[in-house]
């Protein structure tokens, strides 16, 4: 579950008025897929949003003419051209893979299957696959082997942590599909995936990470 409710509150102001970085709009996007949990709240925001839009003052549009005849110009959109062109573009999973599907809002990130991905070890029991930086933020998926634990880190910025299958536990509880983690330069974490299923977690950060422990630090060149 999400510990900082204050936190979280805010990242989901942030969502629904519309000015989380891409990747950060990404990741709440895919939480509300995966959980329930705030879908009532962020509703609530985008309705309130909506009502203030009715109290802004119209303003005159240039050229409206000329936009409108532009619109209806246009050439009809086939919607089944566009689902055909989607499906063509997004890698089928293999059959039966125990791995967790890619929800809607990651996939301009992610792609369409996580088992064709790029990855990279990390070190024993941990892989990882880099999107490179957008909009300031970078943003991985992070595979954990079952059972593994990470290395002790911190962090210079903030990191935001989707739960995509499995679950992982640090000093602040525990982390389940469809959660989102927050950690920054405050906290100092070992995460712990789950024993029974590997854990893999979407993650956005803005600024470095910086591992902590002995162990880490050692691994730490062959992390960069």
């Amino acid at each position: 579950m999400e510990k900082d409710v204050t936190g979280m509150d805010e990242l989901l102001a942030g969502y629904a008025a519309g000015t989380l970085s891409y990747p950060a709009q990404a990741l709440v996007g895919a939480h509300l897929e995966l959980s329930e949990r705030n879908r009532g709240y962020v509703s609530s925001l985008e309705t309130l949003a909506g009502a203030g839009l009715e109290d802004v003052d119209p303003v005159a549009m240039s050229d409206r003419d000329a936009l409108l005849s532009a619109i209806f110009s246009a050439p009809p959109v086939d919607l089944n051209d566009n689902e055909r062109a989607i499906d063509a573009s997004e890698p089928e999973t293999e059959p039966g893979a125990e791995t967790a599907s890619v929800p809607a809002s990651l996939r301009a990130i992610v792609g369409g299957s996580i088992d064709s991905l790029p990855w990279k070890t990390l070190l024993p029991g941990v892989k990882e696959c880099k999107f490179g930086e957008i909009d300031g933020c970078n943003s991985s998926l992070l595979w954990v082997r079952a059972g593994r634990a990470m290395p002790s880190h911190t962090h210079h910025g903030t990191e935001l942590t989707l739960v995509l299958q499995g679950g992982f536990s640090d000093q602040d509880g525990h982390y389940a599909t469809g959660d989102v983690a927050y950690a920054d330069g405050d906290i100092d974490h070992k995460p712990l995936a789950d024993k029974g299923e590997d854990c893999i977690c979407f993650a956005v950060t803005a600024g470095r990470l910086e591992l902590t422990g002995p162990v880490g630090r050692w691994f730490a060149p062959f992390m960069k």
